[in-house]
């Protein structure tokens, strides 16, 4: 299974606010990138990525997994645009920031270095097991 990391700044939509959606998940609605878009589209039930805070804290906060496969948003009148419903399931007893990630070598290649800017990206199995132990997680 693959895994991602969607990008949302806390002050108006954190890692609290979508685990108390509770099971039901959160429509990750509002994403205009293509590819962030095909991202989605590619994803699978059950795929797990991490929910990284962006601008305020810049830091990978908690695992997510996707739910409900993409379906069209329904703020988009062209059609175009969708998202996958992500559900919280657990939250990191540390939070590993950008500048960890970016101090770390194995962690080089990370889109979330090379690409900061994309909102939802892919993270590799190696990615993924290295920051959940970072976070104080297991995978």
């Amino acid at each position: 299974m693959a895994h991602w990391l969607y990008k949302s700044e806390p002050d108006v939509w954190s890692y609290d606010q979508n685990a108390a959606n509770g099971d039901a998940g959160t429509f990750w609605d509002g994403v205009r990138n293509p590819l962030a878009n095909n991202h989605m589209k590619a994803m699978q039930l059950g795929e797990r990525g991490f929910f990284y805070h962006s601008n305020v804290g810049k830091a990978v906060v908690g695992i997510v997994e996707v739910v409900k496969l993409w379906a069209p948003d329904p703020k988009d009148d062209s059609g175009r645009w969708g998202a996958v419903t992500i559900r919280s399931v657990a939250a990191f007893p540390r939070p590993v920031t950008l500048a960890e990630i970016k101090a770390d070598p194995r962690l080089a290649d990370m889109v979330l270095v090379k690409n900061s800017r994309l909102s939802v990206q892919p993270v590799t199995d190696v990615e993924f097991e290295l920051i959940c132990a970072l976070g104080g997680v297991t995978p």
